[in-house]
């Protein structure tokens, strides 16, 4: 009808606030329709499924309604549950290019994680002193790689605190941890500091920094402990690390051309859907009430892009039957 529905209207305004290339690129695709499709595809299934039971319930001595149809009704819903959990599963990739691949800096006092987000951000962002424990709250940094949103956050060292605001500092350091997408846990080689364990079970890479105090000393042979080698001073390994970063966000995000989920609000839905799907397969309850389940189901798929659910059952049943004529 020309109009957007609100899937679209949802991805206009993504394209609108886009950022990078992969957000760009994301938006278009669904503003374009390609995710409305999916579900309004999935909707017309199910509105052909509850039709064809409730015809079976309804109409069984009309001669255009074969015997039973249950089997495979009961069967591409199976399906369509699997195809809805696997649809579900990519919402995480979907966050990742709409919201940013976020990456925590982590490491004991003094481990070069400052001057490695100065360095990053381009500008003096984050306050480098030879005090420990100077950084006590989290400051971010969103940059551009592989045409994916990054977004870099400084934290403060890990150790034991010694005050009460450098512990909530610490604490909020652990936490962010916990819900990264990749940990970047630094190491000063010239005077390495165990920071204890790593809070978080994310991807991490170990980085040795301050190459350049130690390039010519014994010091050195310990590089091979680390995934990545830096220097903020003189920029060794800066390039690299930016490279794999940028290569580890663009893998999170998987194919852009993948239709996925874009809002948090699509994935409670299609949850829901699925809900009243297992409970439609139901074998001990009665067809009315499993065929109530599919409308239900259908119900949900439509408040995903607004659609209305109005004449299409009764357009379906009697596009397939001559009952009534």
């Amino acid at each position: 009808n020309g109009r957007l529905d609100l899937v679209e209207t949802e991805a206009l305004a993504d394209l609108v606030n886009a950022e990078t290339e992969a957000q760009r690129r994301f938006a278009v695709r669904n503003a374009e329709g390609t995710q409305s499709e999916l579900y309004a595809e999935w909707r017309r299934r199910l509105i052909h499924a509850r039709a064809m039971i409730e015809a079976e319930i309804d109409f069984a001595d009309e001669e255009d309604v074969l015997g039973s149809v249950s089997d495979t009704v009961w069967s591409d819903v199976r399906a369509m549950i699997g195809e809805i959990d696997r649809h579900v599963d990519g919402f995480r990739a979907a966050e990742v290019i709409r919201d940013g691949f976020e990456v925590v800096i982590l490491g004991a006092p003094n481990a070069g994680k400052s001057s490695l987000f100065n360095a990053l951000a381009r500008r003096e962002a984050a306050i480098v002193t030879d005090e420990p424990g100077t950084t006590r709250d989290l400051l971010e940094v969103v940059l551009d790689l592989e045409g994916m949103r990054v977004r870099v956050i400084d934290t403060a060292g890990l150790r034991e605190a010694s005050g009460k605001v450098e512990a909530i500092g610490i604490e909020k350091a652990r936490a962010k941890a916990g819900g990264a997408d990749l940990l970047l846990l630094l190491e000063d080689m010239a005077a390495p500091v165990d920071a204890g364990a790593v809070p978080s079970d994310a991807p991490l890479l170990r980085i040795g920094t301050k190459a350049d105090l130690v390039a010519d000393g014994p010091a050195f042979d310990r590089s091979k402990l680390y995934d990545a080698v830096i220097s903020t001073k003189d920029g060794t390994g800066l390039a690299e690390l930016l490279a794999e970063v940028g290569r580890r966000a663009a893998a999170a995000a998987g194919e852009i051309g993948d239709v996925l989920p874009s809002r948090l609000r699509h994935v409670e839905l299609l949850k829901e859907t699925n809900f009243h799907l297992g409970a439609a397969l139901s074998v001990q309850r009665g067809q009315e009430l499993r065929a109530e389940e599919l409308r239900l189901a259908a119900d949900r798929l439509g408040r995903i892009t607004g659609a209305v659910d109005v004449e299409d059952l009764l357009d379906v049943i009697f596009s397939q039957f001559c009952i009534g004529k």
